[in-house]
């Protein structure tokens, strides 16, 4: 037994070797990205399918999945064992093999050679391994269940029959064609998403999250509830840049969940108002999510357009969240923040060099045109310089800095690049079987015409399919599946496909498994399922949305000027009123009879005014309804709180 042992460590790799190996395997992705993104291959005359940049990019990933992740989750890994070495060898091997000879072996898929499918298996079997270490196996077997259908799709009985493909031709297909792990999803992470990461890796290495807590601070710290403010706040700058909602929950929620709960506020709540504002990150424009740029390539618009349709909406979330959070500290006389804890404006003062980073970032995106990987690499660029000359409480980054940033990225892209490639099986096998066209056809029928019916459907399976899933892998799931069906029956594309990305969001902070939640729980040393369901109350706002922009699509910016900007001003008020209700509280304790006139009142203020015929009413009373309302509470709060004569 002794002598067994001896002979598996001989075989492993210590982490004085793997570790240094992995960082510069992570640093060459980066760097492999950047050259891709600057198009410096072209410079020296190489003329590249995209393909075979994708496969290269992998031909990072695997290895520094099979030796960074260990073979159970939830692990330390020390040292990496044979099986993995022979893993990451085998990687490399069948990854290269497809890089190099693609031209020629993606020519050859429907004839089935032995060098097209016996590398693409290898490709395929290691990718699936990989992604179950990294995320788990809930994707796994939405993918196994998928590669059956391909294999025997002809069994499934009604309209979900699909056309039989044999095994080795659909192996070449998911490993090689461009409708599979090569395919679109593999594009915008390899391409744009590893640039957005590297912009907020050096955002954070050079204090740009520091200066965001602290800018959040100077501005909400006097007020009532301010460390909730903070929260909001912050979580909502970095989220954007983030894309990640538990990221961004560990990396804020350190911070100011335990201020919120030294204010005196309850652990699950202090919890549950920084999940919510992290998720939100996702919605929230310049950058948003590493699915808002798939979402622009599958819509085949610009990511301006993305950005555009969605601003209304993650505002109206915000709005709701920090009315809440104030109401909320007013109901509970919470204070605001002490001033010795607040920074001094002056220094906060000292980082706004990093907004001349935004400033390049918007300017690129907006004005210029420039694809979204390069305006990344240019305000990426801006970062640099202005912290080497200014810097920020004292960080500036040196060559270490931005070496560590090209590891940092490429490890960060990691799990993000499986999920793309694992989003490119469940693509190709909806492709090739016919799936994608029976399932929309059959969610159709099943809605019967009725939009309401379909969407309601639609929102249910966004969330089943999104609990213990990351929102990229949920978004190419659910775009493929049910936004087609949505587009058929006269949605707007774009509402279509934002409404999907909410709807697959909020399983992050849907109870039973509610990731973001769940993760501001642990750190809240909160009740995981109490955590759950307030965020459930706090994000109210992302559930009732998406129903109003999909059939009044002036919530997206899309209609007459006057038209959009009736729905914007009566949204937010509809906003506040209901936030009034949730909380009980307005300017004094609201009664359950005035909680119901409230959320009335907003509800009928929220409806846009393209809604239906007549909307506008509706608006308008509603308005009028939440005026007088208001008006009553603040004259009581008034009266209560004058002083007694005797």
């Amino acid at each position: 037994m002794e002598n067994a042992t001896s002979q598996g460590a001989r075989w492993s790799l210590a982490p004085k070797y793997w570790r240094p190996l992995a960082d510069i395997l992570a640093a060459l992705l980066t760097l492999t990205a950047i050259g891709w993104a600057l198009s410096l291959h072209r410079q020296f005359g190489l003329g590249l399918y995209p393909q075979q940049y994708f496969a290269a990019i992998m031909l990072f990933v695997l290895p520094i999945a099979f030796l960074t992740l260990p073979m159970q989750r939830g692990t330390t890994r020390e040292s990496v064992p044979a099986y993995d070495l022979l893993f990451a060898v085998l990687s490399v091997g069948a990854v290269g093999f497809i890089a190099h000879q693609y031209p020629v072996l993606v020519l050859k898929i429907f004839s089935r050679p032995p060098e097209v499918w016996v590398p693409g298996l290898i490709v395929i079997l290691l990718t699936l391994e990989a992604l179950r270490r990294a995320t788990g196996w809930a994707l796994i077997i939405i993918i196994a269940v998928f590669i059956l259908y391909g294999l025997f799709g002809d069994v499934v009985p009604g309209r979900l029959q699909g056309r039989v493909q044999s095994w080795d031709m659909l192996t070449g297909y998911i490993a090689l064609d461009s409708n599979g792990i090569l395919g679109l999803p593999m594009s915008v992470a390899a391409t744009v998403v590893v640039s957005f990461i590297l912009f907020g890796t050096l955002l954070n290495l050079t204090g740009g999250a520091a200066f965001f807590t602290d800018a959040a601070m100077v501005a909400m710290g006097r007020f009532r509830g301010g460390a909730m403010k903070i929260a909001v706040l912050a979580s909502g700058l970095f989220g954007s840049i983030s894309g990640s909602a538990v990221a961004n929950v560990v990396g804020t929620g350190v911070v100011t969940i335990p201020m919120i709960k030294r204010d005196g506020y309850p652990a699950h709540k202090a919890a549950a108002i920084e999940a919510v504002a992290s998720t939100g990150g996702q919605l929230m424009p310049p950058v948003m999510g590493a699915a808002a740029f798939l979402m622009a390539e599958f819509l085949a618009i610009p990511y301006s357009e993305v950005v555009l349709a969605a601003l209304v909406p993650a505002l109206l979330y915000y709005v709701a969240l920090f009315i809440q959070a104030d109401l909320e500290a007013a109901r509970l006389g919470i204070k605001a923040i002490p001033k010795d804890e607040i920074p001094r404006p002056r220094s906060v003062l000292g980082g706004m060099h990093f907004m001349l980073a935004f400033a390049v970032l918007i300017y690129l995106l907006f004005w210029k045109g420039f694809q979204p990987e390069r305006a990344a690499l240019w305000a990426a660029a801006m970062l640099i310089f202005t912290s080497l000359v200014l810097g920020y409480r004292g960080l500036r980054p040196g060559v270490g800095k931005l070496v560590s940033a090209l590891a940092q990225t490429g490890h960060g892209v990691v799990e993000i690049l499986l999920i793309s490639a694992a989003s490119g099986v469940v693509i190709a096998v909806l492709n090739i079987s016919g799936l994608s066209f029976n399932l929309t056809y059959l969610l159709v029928q099943i809605g019967g015409g009725s939009v309401i019916l379909l969407l309601a459907l639609s929102a249910l399976v966004c969330i089943i399919l999104g609990m213990g899933l990351p929102t990229l892998g949920v978004y190419v799931l659910l775009a493929a599946l049910v936004a087609p069906a949505l587009v058929q029956l006269g949605i707007e594309p774009i509402a279509a496909h934002l409404y999907v990305l909410y709807f697959g969001m909020m399983s992050m902070i849907t109870p039973p498994i509610a990731l973001a939640a769940f993760s501001a729980a642990a750190i809240a040393r909160a009740p995981a399922m109490a955590t759950g369901w307030a965020a459930m109350r706090f994000g109210w706002s992302a559930y009732i949305i998406p129903f109003l922009f999909v059939f009044s699509p002036t919530l997206i910016l899309i209609g007459a000027p006057q038209e959009i900007a009736l729905a914007v001003i009566t949204a937010v008020i509809g906003v506040w009123l209901i936030s009034a209700a949730l909380a009980g509280y307005f300017s004094t304790q609201l009664s359950i009879f005035s909680r119901g006139l409230f959320a009335l009142a907003g509800m009928m203020a929220l409806l846009p005014s393209g809604l239906f015929p007549g909307a506008v009413i509706t608006d308008i009373v509603g308005v009028a309804l939440g005026a007088v309302l208001m008006w009553r509470d603040v004259r009581l709060g008034r009266i209560m709180s004058a002083p007694t004569c005797h």
